[in-house]
């Protein structure tokens, strides 16, 4: 064995070590990108929504308990429950999400009466319309007349 052969062996035993070391880190950074950052994401979202929680929300608890929040006590982090005449306190992470916020409410209703208000004046010229197109009633006629 020369001395030239014992130098590329070990070159490719070194440049194996190094690539196996890049794969290796390629692993944790995938890793990183598909399961740690989301679930960091999805943690911002839930405590942004718990910072916003007010009065009068529907919740869903954990345990699939729907309810309206009575009171929320920031200083013990509770939060406690109207279901249906049954007060309950619950730790405000007992929370599970909020279905129906009490401040979006009004913004809906305020969008439906501008729906309904937008719809009228359209309906309005089609009354209007066939009224105009009826054929006029003897009443009518002899008001006009006089």
């Amino acid at each position: 064995m020369n001395i030239l052969d014992f130098l590329t062996l070990g070159a490719s035993s070194s440049s194996a070590t190094f690539s196996s070391f890049i794969l290796i880190i390629l692993m944790i950074a995938l890793m990183y990108f598909f399961m740690i950052r989301p679930q960091q994401k999805q943690r911002k979202q839930h405590q942004e929504m718990m910072n916003d929680m007010h009065k009068g929300d529907e919740v869903v608890t954990i345990g699939r308990l729907h309810g309206k929040i009575d009171s929320i006590n920031k200083e013990d982090r509770t939060v406690t429950l109207d279901c249906e005449g049954i007060y309950l306190t619950f730790d405000m992470v007992a929370i599970a999400r909020v279905v129906k916020s009490s401040t979006a409410a009004p913004a809906e209703k305020k969008t439906a009466s501008e729906d309904s208000a937008a719809e009228r004046p359209a309906e309005k010229p089609a009354e209007e319309e066939k009224a105009d197109s009826k054929p006029a009633d003897d009443s009518d006629a002899g008001e006009q007349a006089k």
